[in-house]
């Protein structure tokens, strides 16, 4: 592995050319790498832990549930194993990797299909999330070698309806957990003034950073606002501590740290859902070639990448995480700062590999009244539900992809509001319906290959 190292006078000036800015295998040195690498971290550490939570508080065993041992070492994986994908990616290990600054994290497109299999499950429900996630990862891997010849059937019009999807499912969540999470509900306290004040807060500290601030302190915004969240909870008497004070130093992550329990719809889910990660991933590299580099990205690039999405999922599912994917975050962090290095966010990596092993920083986490986080998630799938629409603007709308779009949006985002309507149908079949991102994308994708355009001038 070769490292091009900037001239002496160019890295005490601090200056990079065009050449050496498009290079991924240039190293601007510790004093740009640091705060660079740090800026990556800052901008994708809140939306890397925060589908550990949703999934353990679906399931039963997270905020409110009293033991939460169990996610303090879902939050742990997250943090590793994003760190241990990143490399994996960014430098790459034979075939495995694009090799180009891509920072990988915690998935939320596989939430609709995790929320439905964990829901009021307790623990046990990690180990059939993890084991799917698993035969999942090997599914996804395997596409790395037909990635390429698969984009004909994800258009803008599939892949902004799959945004969408994933924004909609998600938006509840981030309002249960501003009114104080789902525990309460039903309760007095749920809605109560302090929970929504407490929201309102990073609602509003989340602006305030991003638009009037600039450089590490905008991209961070959302840590930030959850920092100052952090801080009036506190004075408000509603964070408690003992859990930072109980947890260890150092942990190592342990295999099957769940158990396996194998569920044929978790396999087939997330095998599906690889497919959508997949052609997520490829966009982010085409991104990051096309933006930081100028160029179209190579095919090794792409099949390393999807490579490097799959064995990073199924590595971080056997010691208990949850499945992991590239940033898109963070590329748009590549486009700001002109800046192609992947040896940056190798050591962004390296952090996040060492709070991985450091329990007290997950229960730190833990520590953060659900309220709180709930400002920060209303804004952040209020983000993914903006991606999508930026997405959808490059659709030609002719009559077909208005009918597309039509019945899979309504099919697919009716059935997840009213699961009880396939009541009748095998578990199997329901969990898979009811997630509404599948069919959705099922019917997008299958009417789009097989359905003619209309002639406007005969309608």
């Amino acid at each position: 592995m070769s490292v091009t190292k900037p001239p002496e006078t160019e890295k005490s000036a601090g200056f990079m050319t065009r050449e050496q800015r498009q290079d991924p295998g240039y190293f601007p040195g510790l004093a740009v790498a640091i705060p660079l690498s740090i800026q990556h971290i800052l901008a994708m550490f809140v939306s890397n832990v925060t589908p550990a939570i949703i999934v353990a508080g679906a399931a039963g065993f997270g905020y409110g549930s009293g033991d939460l041992s169990a996610l303090l070492y879902m939050i742990q994986m997250s943090m590793l194993f994003a760190g241990i994908a990143t490399l994996f990616q960014a430098i790459g290990f034979g075939p495995m990797g694009s090799r180009l600054p891509i920072v990988q994290g915690t998935s939320f497109a596989f939430l609709p299909i995790m929320i439905p299999l964990a829901a009021g499950q307790g623990v046990e429900a990690m180990a059939v999330l993890t084991t799917g996630a698993f035969f999942g990862g090997l599914f996804h891997a395997g596409l790395s070698f037909f990635v390429k010849r698969l984009r004909f059937m994800f258009p803008p019009l599939v892949t902004g309806l799959v945004v969408a999807m994933i924004a909609l499912s998600l938006l509840q969540v981030g309002v249960q957990y501003a009114a104080g999470g789902v525990p309460l509900r039903g309760t007095p306290d749920y809605g109560s003034w302090q929970s929504w004040m407490l929201a309102l807060i990073v609602i509003v500290a989340t602006f305030g950073f991003k638009f009037f601030t600039k450089g590490l302190f905008s991209s961070a915004s959302v840590l930030l606002a959850l920092i100052v969240g952090y801080a009036v909870a506190f004075a408000m008497g509603r964070v408690e501590l003992a859990e930072v004070s109980n947890a260890g130093w150092v942990s190592v992550p342990i295999p099957f740290h769940f158990g396996v329990a194998f569920s044929v719809s978790a396999v087939v889910g997330f095998c599906l859902m690889g497919i959508v990660s997949a052609i997520e991933t490829v966009g982010d590299v085409s991104a990051i070639a096309e933006g930081g580099a100028g160029r179209a990205a190579k095919d090794e690039e792409l099949s390393g990448a999807t490579l490097a999405d799959g064995v990073g999922t199924a590595v971080a599912a056997i010691f208990g995480a949850l499945p992991n994917t590239s940033f898109s975050q963070n590329v748009g962090l590549i486009a700001m700062t002109g800046i192609m290095s992947r040896y940056i966010v190798a050591l962004g990596a390296v952090f996040l590999i060492i709070c991985g092993l450091l329990p007290k920083i997950g229960a730190a986490i833990i520590t953060v009244p659900i309220e709180v986080l709930g400002g920060g998630v209303i804004i952040m799938f209020g983000m993914v539900a903006s991606a999508a629409i930026t997405i959808l603007s490059g659709v030609n709308w002719t009559q077909k992809n208005m009918l597309i779009f039509a019945l899979s949006l309504s099919l697919g985002f009716g059935l997840q509001l009213e699961p009880g309507a396939l009541q009748h149908l095998p578990d199997s079949i329901s969990i898979f319906l009811t997630s509404g991102l599948l069919p959705a994308t099922f019917l997008a994708v299958v009417l789009n290959l097989i359905l003619p355009e209309v002639d406007q001038d005969k309608t």
